[in-house]
């Protein structure tokens, strides 16, 4: 699982395994104009490539789902 959510870090917030990086910030960032995935891996170093593009799979299948 690339995102958790435990009580005691962040008070839940849905966060990247194994940091206190909430999975919001990358939408954030991705939301933003002049801003993006480069960016965002710039500012959260311990959140990887591969870590942020399997969560935005795991978005969109989550949402997909939803749909359908």
């Amino acid at each position: 699982m690339i995102i958790t959510r435990n009580p005691n870090i962040m008070s839940g917030v849905p966060c990247f395994a194994g940091t206190r990086v909430p999975l919001k910030n990358l939408f954030d960032y991705l939301e933003h104009e002049g801003s993006g995935l480069d960016e965002f891996l710039e500012d959260f170093r311990n959140v990887t490539r591969e870590m942020a593009i399997t969560a935005l799979e795991e978005a969109k299948e989550a949402v997909s789902a939803k749909i359908a």
